[in-house]
């Protein structure tokens, strides 16, 4: 089944807000055998948005909107969809205890352009907003579904999970679509598209290979549909083992997660201990890090060492070794993850200097450069790499190549898969 999507708002056009809300809706409906086919991007206009949803519906049987749901006046879509399926408005008294508990709690005196958030066109039924003021609103008139939503994601979220989910799930027959994700770091798209050129050919047609190339990494996706879920499951689990199995090394995470967030795993399932000593990643790789929940239990903390005198005096790095090989240098990297390791008492520090640009560069030293190192008890090493991209890419290229060095540390020395 297929299904669109429509943005309302000026502020999308123009670049203000980014969406965010098309991509999660279309990763999330997949799961119910719903394939998003289009997106528009539409402003806050009443002939933009009635002529869209008159186009949308020319070619699919299920649209979605977000957008427009506020109290203010520039926010029409409510108006915009009474006009549209011409009914008049009814005030909603669920939405309307929810505002009052909302405003009571905040010590506010609720207007009455705060009450209007509870009218909603006499023949939609109400999705109820626990997170926010706007309710979503569900039509569902000639064979057609419109789900209209706030554009703030979290309240959409919210909506989709807790409202329209279970609605699609009684309202459509689909089948059953399944996605398993492997991803790859270091490798570029086509060596694994040769290399898998051969296991593509077994493949069944209801099952598909997608290479999703991001920054540094390849996500290998894996899709099948049926109508039987069991069996399905059972089948693809098999084609899944025998993809990653040709890929071998190249696989760094059988799942779907950021390589960064996989390690953090790792790290906290086995009580391993990190630290960090950062120059040109400016404490990227330690934010990307703390966001998984838990990770203070073997994260002490790091030093963003980006002046030659924080290296200095904070890590030891001799002052000669700035003007003999220089800063961005295989010597200095390897003081840097050395010092890391027991400073803050870990089991394994990793280091970052390097070249970042668009300035800095010499001929010797270009822009991109960067030493990564990583030390253990046992000892430490340093890995030179050539990055390109912006410097918050570069920043992200650094932080998956330093993951693969933890990885390794890992796997050969506290023998964590």
């Amino acid at each position: 089944m297929n299904a669109e999507i429509l943005t309302i708002g000026d502020e999308l056009l123009i670049g203000q807000t980014v969406d965010t809300n098309s991509a999660w809706i279309g990763k999330n409906l997949a799961s119910f055998g719903i394939q998003i086919t289009r997106k528009t991007a539409i402003s806050d206009s009443e002939n933009e948005i009635i002529s869209a949803i008159n186009e949308a519906f020319e070619r699919v049987d299920f649209l979605l909107i977000t957008g427009g749901l506020g109290p203010t006046k520039d926010d029409i879509t409510k108006k915009t969809l009474a006009k549209l399926y011409d009914c008049g408005f009814r005030r909603d008294k669920g939405i309307t205890v929810h505002l009052e508990a909302i405003f009571a709690r905040r010590g506010r005196q609720m207007l009455e352009i705060n009450k209007q958030q509870a009218d909603v066109p006499e023949i939609c039924e109400v999705l109820a907003n626990e997170e926010g003021t706007a309710p979503g609103m569900w039509f569902d008139q000639n064979g057609k579904v419109l789900v209209s939503m706030p554009g703030v994601p979290n309240e959409m979220m919210h909506i989709m999970e807790n409202r329209v989910f279970p609605r699609i799930k009684n309202r459509f027959k689909t089948p059953e679509i399944l996605h398993y994700t492997a991803v790859t770091v270091g490798v570029p798209e086509s060596l694994l598209s040769k290399q898998l050129e051969d296991f593509e050919k077994t493949l069944p047609p209801h099952l598909n290979l997608a290479y999703l190339p991001a920054l540094n990494t390849v996500k290998l996706r894996l899709s099948g549909r049926s109508d039987d879920a069991a069996l399905l499951k059972a089948e693809m689990a098999g084609y899944f083992d025998n993809m990653c199995e040709v890929c071998g090394d190249a696989i760094f995470v059988r799942e779907d997660i950021s390589p960064v967030k996989h390690i953090a795993r790792q790290l906290i399932q086995s009580n391993i201990k990190i630290s960090l000593a950062e120059s040109c990643t400016g404490g990227f790789i330690a934010n990307q890090l703390v966001i998984e929940p838990g990770i203070s239990k073997v994260f002490n903390g790091s030093i963003i060492s980006y002046a030659n005198e924080i290296k200095q005096h904070e890590l030891g790095v001799p002052a000669e070794i700035f003007s003999t090989v220089g800063a961005v240098s295989k010597e200095c990297a390897q003081y840097m993850c050395e010092s890391a390791l027991k400073k803050f008492n870990a089991d394994i520090a990793v280091s970052t200097t390097g070249i970042s640009g668009p300035g800095g560069a010499t001929d010797e030293k270009p822009v991109g450069l960067i030493y990564i190192g990583i030390a253990t008890a046992r000892g430490s090493r340093v890995k030179k790499y050539h990055l390109f991209g912006t410097r918050e890419q570069f920043m992200h290229r650094a932080a998956n190549y330093a993951m693969m060095l933890v990885k390794d540390a890992l796997l050969q020395e506290f023998d964590v898969h």
